[in-house]
């Protein structure tokens, strides 16, 4: 009883996402979803209790509105952390759970989409969805080519799965307290600011010029973005496997990314 009260709103938060994921998108999109988001957090907050970060539990963030149902979940540290090692594997940690259920969602939910033909009444639209590489690669190996006049109508599954790389994607920014500025510090400390420079101007540059729908998250990347905080001991270096492994989330970051993820399509 003492638990359930300690993390009352987080509860509550919980049930209140899964209820407008599944108004917006059914069951099957809001128990992958939901999953997803769930691991990817937790994966984050396993790492904290490893090296005594203080952290809470995940909230989760409801939108009774599409395309998503929600705007995920967030944990909020509390505390200093020790090192580059702690922050690295904190930082990597919620990407690799949240990628570890993604994947398997986009196979599942591929093969249960369907093929249809494209709409060609002129005054029909719908909401097509930008492509990442991972993505691309996934649909090749589980449908295979698509002919010309046809696509691919997702299953809530694999839309779930879609929306986790998306999110996947985001949080490996390498900027600021994002998952990928946490990664980029552990791995060049006070010389990521650069990076998270160089990382702001190219967001700003896509959506001013290429997709406004990134606006307001520019602007909060803008606000919060360019600086990092240090951890205790910001000296002692990473191993080479985290270096390596590194390496590896930049190139997760590259192929979960699409710069429009969603566009009104006309036949």
């Amino acid at each position: 009883m003492e638990l359930l009260q300690k993390y009352r709103i987080n509860i509550v938060l919980f049930f209140c996402t899964a209820f407008t994921t599944c108004l917006i998108n059914g069951p099957y999109y809001s128990m992958a979803i939901m999953t997803i988001l769930l691991s990817h957090e937790m994966g984050h907050f396993v790492m904290c209790k490893k090296y005594g970060v203080e952290a809470t539990a995940p909230f989760f963030i409801p939108v009774p509105f599409p395309p998503f149902g929600t705007f995920g979940a967030v944990i909020k540290m509390r505390g200093y952390i020790p090192d580059k090692k702690a922050l690295f594997d904190i930082g990597a940690a919620g990407p690799l759970a949240g990628l570890f259920f993604a994947i398997p969602a986009v196979i599942i939910g591929l093969s249960l989409s369907e093929i249809r033909a494209v709409p060609t009444t002129e005054d029909t639209h719908y909401l097509g969805l930008g492509e990442p590489v991972l993505f691309t690669w996934l649909a090749k190996a589980v449908v295979g080519d698509v002919a010309e006049g046809l696509d691919i109508y997702l299953h809530p599954v694999a839309f779930a799965g879609w929306a986790g790389l998306f999110v996947t994607a985001l949080n490996l920014l390498p900027i600021g307290q994002l998952d990928g500025g946490h990664i980029i510090y552990a791995l060049f400390g006070k010389k990521s600011e650069l990076v998270y420079k160089i990382g702001i101007i190219a967001f700003c540059g896509i959506a001013l010029f290429y997709y406004p729908g990134w606006i307001l998250f520019a602007m909060l990347l803008i606000v919060f973005g360019f600086r990092h905080p240090a951890p205790l001991d910001e000296f002692t270096g990473l191993d080479v496997r985290r270096k390596l492994l590194g390496v590896a989330m930049l190139v997760i970051f590259a192929l979960c990314f699409t710069p429009v993820p969603l566009r009104l399509e006309a036949p």
